[in-house]
């Protein structure tokens, strides 16, 4: 269990948006995610690997009250030390990465913890390890994981036909691609250049977020 219930935490997957600060061409990353929930962004992940650990925990404690004042999720990638040091929402961990069973031990049952899969049997593991939703990709070529195991669209349908939690899809998701996933079982899209390459982060979410509702509510 998390602090959302499960239908509200089906609900703030919609738009799941994750930064990346490589895309913001020297722009600040917390006006951009405040830019971002203005537009309509629904989650965010704080997902930033070329930064040195003491940034990363600084960039954490500077979105943390953004988000919480929005009464938006906000999840930390990978790090769960960081995680608690800020009382973040939750983390979202990679197959790679700590495994789900540990994040959710010191996380304690109020916290969320995403796990990322690319199969069935990932996916069925990470519910039964107590994840509380799911990230299934890359569904499409991107440039932000190219070394990111595609996920044909059949095999994500069967992933959210089996699991009980939510699932959010990634990897090439844009305004003019989500709409290709109605009807797979996906609650939700999480995109990280689709937001934060955009000159304007508030307009590129907004877009977003209409699409989102389209194709998913």
């Amino acid at each position: 269990m998390t602090s959302f219930s499960v239908q509200g935490l089906r609900e703030h997957l919609l738009l799941y948006a994750i930064t990346d600060r490589s895309w913001l061409c020297g722009r600040n990353l917390s006006s951009c995610v405040q830019e971002a929930i203005d537009g309509g962004a629904t989650f965010v992940q704080l997902r930033e690997k070329n930064v040195s650990p003491d940034e990363f925990l600084a960039l954490a404690r500077e979105l943390k009250p953004i988000c919480e004042q929005a009464g938006v999720p906000f999840v930390i990638n990978d790090n769960v030390d960081v995680a608690l040091a800020i009382d973040a929402d939750g983390v979202h961990v990679g197959q790679s990465d700590m495994a789900c069973e540990k994040a959710r031990a010191l996380l304690g049952p109020d916290k969320i913890v995403g796990v990322s899969a690319q199969t069935v049997a990932q996916a069925l593991a990470a519910q039964q390890a107590g994840a509380d939703y799911l990230g299934v990709g890359a569904l499409l070529p991107t440039a932000t994981k190219p070394e990111a195991v595609d996920v044909t669209k059949e095999e994500l349908c069967e992933i959210c036909r089996v699991v009980d939690i939510p699932v959010v899809g990634i990897g090439g998701l844009n305004a003019s691609t989500i709409a290709q996933f109605k009807g797979t079982g996906m609650v939700g899209a999480a995109v990280v250049s689709a937001i934060f390459a955009a000159p304007d982060c508030k307009k590129a979410a907004a877009t977003l977020r209409k699409q989102c509702e389209r194709t998913f509510v």
